[in-house]
């Protein structure tokens, strides 16, 4: 589902990822051309990082939400507090099938509007 998600935002936005880190070559980056603020980071990380069962890698998104949502977010099945971002204001979505791509892509279109 990576891939996917990364061929979607290459599409739909007309945005290539940035890797910013040699050390997290799986890490990308996806901003706004025209105020360079972050709607998106996609990464692989092993599970236990997440603190997400199983052993093994999981791939997985951070997008920004609207603080109204967040709590409510935070319970659905492949929601996550944010790793690595303020927890007030991102999640990550594990992309291992949990959620349905399209409300995926819904989550991506409100962080990209968000961060406008």
């Amino acid at each position: 589902m990576k891939d996917k998600i990364i061929k979607f935002i290459k599409q739909e936005y007309c945005i290539e990822p940035e890797y910013l880190w040699k050390k997290y070559p799986t890490f990308c980056v996806f901003r706004h051309m025209d105020n360079n603020k972050w709607f998106a980071l996609v990464a692989t990380l092993p599970r236990k990082f997440l603190g997400v069962p199983g052993d093994g890698m999981v791939d997985f998104i951070n997008v920004k939400c609207d603080k109204e949502n967040i709590d409510f977010l935070r319970g659905v099945p492949g929601v996550l507090p944010a790793y690595h971002m303020n927890k007030q204001n991102w999640i990550t979505v594990l992309l291992d099938g949990t959620m349905p791509i399209k409300n995926v892509k819904k989550l991506l279109q409100d962080s990209f509007d968000l961060t406008m």
